[in-house]
Formats: structure tokens, C-alpha cells, sequence
């Protein structure tokens, strides 16, 4: 360790650097906590069998973070210099940019879902759709900024390739 680097120090600097890459959008976290306040205070649950719950949660939970490691891993694939996501290098359209323009917060939503099902709270059906629609102004902004990036390339893609969810257009 150098002279005067405090471990303390070293260790924060290393978790800022995660944190200011990790693409978590805060609506996410807002309606996942008011999610698990609701549940506490007036609880809502699914119907059905808990053991469903757990196990459709849990499904959505694991393709939810695959597909965020997925995204996470192309596009630091496609990066020639040091990773960072909100400054991209180039335009990534292989791995699951090639079915979802937003594969991330796809991926965040399947999180967010899955884990409102294994906690057997119906609170994540009500909140889900409205974090959708505050999300979805962030998400038109993203594609803003990228067809400014990418004058020549991003318009065909975005014609191509679903916003959220559904089959490509080719």
C-alpha cells in the first residue's frame, strides 16, 4: 500500500466506482422500497399457494439479473477503453441489444417483479405499471442522447429493434 493511502480511503473510491457504474435507476429502488413499505403496513398478498410465489419470484429474479449481467458484459465487451456505461463508445446492437433496445431496465423490471412475487406482496402489480411510465421519460432521453451520438446508425436500429419487449422488426 502506498504512504498515505488510507485502506478506508482505497475501499471507498473502489465501491463510488462501482456504484457510479452499476445501472440501477432510482425509480427501481423508490418502488421497490415503497413496495416492501406497503406490504408491512397493509399487507396485499397474491393469492395462491406461497411456494408458487417463491418459485415464479425466484424465476424472474435469476433472468432478471442474468439478462442485466448479460447487457453489463456485451457492452463492456464492445468497450476499448475504461468501462463506462453512461458514455458509451460505440453503439451496441449484438447479445440482448438485438432484442431489446433497453435490456437493462428490462431486466431491472423482471427484478422488481420477481421480488414483490416471492414476497407474496400484490403491491408490485399496482407499482410496477407507475415506475414503468416514470422510467419511460428517462428511456426516451437515453435514446435522445444516442441518436445524437449515433446520427448514422442508431435510427435504423431503433427501427429494428423493440424499445422494451416484443418480436424484432426486420
Amino acid at each position: 500500500m502506498k504512504a498515505g493511502v488510507s485502506p478506508v480511503r482505497t475501499l471507498a473510491g473502489r465501491v463510488k466506482a462501482v456504484y457510479e457504474n452499476l445501472p440501477l435507476p432510482p425509480a427501481v429502488v423508490a418502488a421497490m422500497a415503497l413496495d416492501a413499505l406497503l406490504a408491512r403496513l397493509r399487507p396485499l398478498p397474491l393469492p395462491g399457494p406461497r411456494s408458487v410465489h417463491r418459485a415464479a419470484g425466484t424465476g424472474l429474479v435469476i433472468a432478471g439479473a442474468g439478462l442485466n449481467a448479460w447487457a453489463l458484459a456485451e457492452r463492456r465487451r464492445r468497450s476499448a477503453g475504461p468501462f463506462d456505461l453512461e458514455h458509451p463508445e460505440d453503439l451496441v446492437v449484438t447479445g440482448p441489444y438485438a432484442v431489446t433496445r433497453h435490456p437493462m431496465y428490462v431486466g431491472w423490471w423482471l427484478i422488481q417483479l420477481g421480488a414483490g412475487t416471492m414476497a407474496g406482496s400484490a403491491w408490485v402489480l399496482a407499482l410496477l405499471p407507475a415506475e414503468l411510465l416514470v422510467e419511460h421519460r428517462f428511456v426516451l432521453d437515453e435514446e435522445a442522447t444516442l441518436a445524437g451520438l449515433f446520427p448514422e446508425s442508431y435510427p435504423d436500429y431503433a427501427e429494428k429493434v423493440p424499445r422494451y419487449l416484443g418480436l424484432p422488426r426486420m
